[in-house]
């Protein structure tokens, strides 16, 4: 009886106005109080924190994908025919002296468009790493030495190098003249059969259509894309959901450690070249002058945008080309490559001497001056009586990280990568306007295009 009057006395307590009122503010107070805690926790856990000028450097990393304007150079790099064109002609074998190498046979689409070795090996080795087509079309300079200015160019020069497909290139024009699938397939993309004359118009509009299928390589977007947005809008539950070493790598990789310096923009490079430690010296014993050697080129190619096969009548990609200077710094410069997808693309340096990214970064906290000297002018010879008497300088200093410091820089690599798989390619199927029998090289029938 007691109790139950005690618990009805209880209940009469609580109904009381005055005291119904304090109860529900002590209650809303302990709740906000817990909430705040709570808010508190998640807006600070898991977040690096970022000062003013490392969030402006992390921001100009983005946003991604860029805009890109149509390629003036080339007519048809925003034509569909002229893609499929170029994936055609990326993945045959006709185009190499021998029918055994294509394209694709260094530019493996499973492994974002690189071929895991080393140096790549087309009809014999080569002395240099096999750079990734994804997002090429970005570049202002193409290859490890900058030796083309245009992507169309650039598409050209493996067909033709001895060591790669070993092409002359009079039969590369004659393989798309007489095959049926790539004579029909180049009328529709270009509004006229292949030239039975001029080689060189031929040959330039097969870099375009490769060109035009390479440009649609562009890599997706990343964890670390999503982290860069989240930041710009200040949504700091999404940023939590960045992975914390991941976030010390990035503040490392725009702080201390000063990698944005060459690796900048959304595509984390400045698109140019420079000098990193590693030995000018091919295996036979030979130099690789590097950049030096890529300007020669590119000055003295007939398919420079300063030429005639420049599409553009205003020529305004030319002007650097037109520019550009040769000097003691270009000696033992090689590309600054963009970083998307760089955990995919393993050997690295332009010689591939660098097995993995921890070597990588490990590299550039050990390196000294000696390995810099080694990439200057004038330490392997002079090539040529061209080198102006100075030393280059570099901005690369030892970066002295911790085991940790790598690891965490290691992280934020790998959240440069795209979540998509690159799948094996399809598109290299003879062209559906192909019909047999069609052997004229001038005469192939088109069929209507139902794809």
């Amino acid at each position: 009886m007691r109790l139950r009057a005690g618990v009805a006395g209880a209940r009469r307590a609580l109904h009381a106005p005055g005291l119904a009122r304090a109860c529900a503010v002590s209650i809303g107070l302990v709740f906000c109080a817990v909430f705040a805690v709570t808010a508190s926790r998640i807006s600070h856990a898991g977040l690096e924190h970022f000062s003013p000028e490392e969030r402006a450097r992390i921001l100009q990393h983005g946003p991604w994908p860029p805009h890109v304007a149509r390629e003036a150079s080339n007519r048809v790099s925003s034509s569909l025919p002229a893609a499929r064109f170029g994936e055609q002609l990326f993945f045959d074998r006709r185009l190499s002296v021998n029918g055994s190498i294509s394209c694709a046979s260094c530019h493996v689409p499973e492994f974002d468009f690189t071929d895991r070795r080393p140096t790549a090996a087309g009809l014999a080795d080569t002395d240099r790493n096999t750079l990734s087509l994804t997002n090429a079309r970005l570049n202002r300079w193409f290859g490890w030495a900058g030796a083309t200015d245009s992507l169309w160019a650039a598409s050209l020069r493996p067909m033709t190098d001895a060591r790669e497909m070993g092409s002359a290139e009079r039969h590369v024009t004659e393989v798309v003249r007489t095959q049926p699938d790539l004579a029909c397939a180049y009328r529709r993309t270009f509004g006229a059969a292949p030239s039975a004359t001029d080689d060189d118009h031929v040959l330039s509009d097969v870099g375009k259509a490769l060109a035009a299928f390479q440009s649609r390589l562009v890599s997706g977007r990343t964890p670390f894309d999503a982290f860069r947005d989240a930041l710009a809008r200040g949504d700091r539950r999404a940023q939590a959901r960045y992975p914390d070493a991941a976030q010390r790598g990035l503040k490392l990789f725009v702080g201390r450690a000063q990698c944005n310096l060459c690796h900048l923009g959304p595509q984390f490079t400045n698109g140019e070249f420079d000098k990193v430690g590693i030995s000018v010296r091919r295996p036979d014993g030979r130099i690789d002058w590097g950049r030096f050697d890529g300007i020669k080129a590119q000055q003295a190619s007939r398919f420079s945008l300063t030429g005639r096969f420049n599409d553009d009548p205003a020529r305004s990609r030319g002007v650097s080309s037109r520019h550009v200077a040769l000097t003691g710094e270009n000696y033992g410069q090689f590309r600054v490559p963009g970083l998307r997808n760089v955990a995919r693309t393993a050997p690295y340096m332009h010689d591939g001497s660098v097995p993995t990214l921890t070597d990588v970064v490990r590299h550039y906290s050990t390196i000294d001056a000696l390995k810099l000297h080694l990439a200057m002018p004038h330490a392997h010879g002079d090539p040529g009586g061209d080198l102006p008497p100075r030393p280059a300088e570099s901005v690369l200093r030892a970066l002295d990280l911790t085991e940790r410091d790598i690891a965490d820089l290691v992280a934020f690599l790998h959240t440069l990568n795209d979540a998509r798989p690159r799948a094996s390619m399809g598109g290299h199927k003879p062209a559906s306007c192909v019909r047999r029998g069609a052997l004229s090289e001038l005469g192939v029938q088109s069929m209507p295009d139902r794809s």
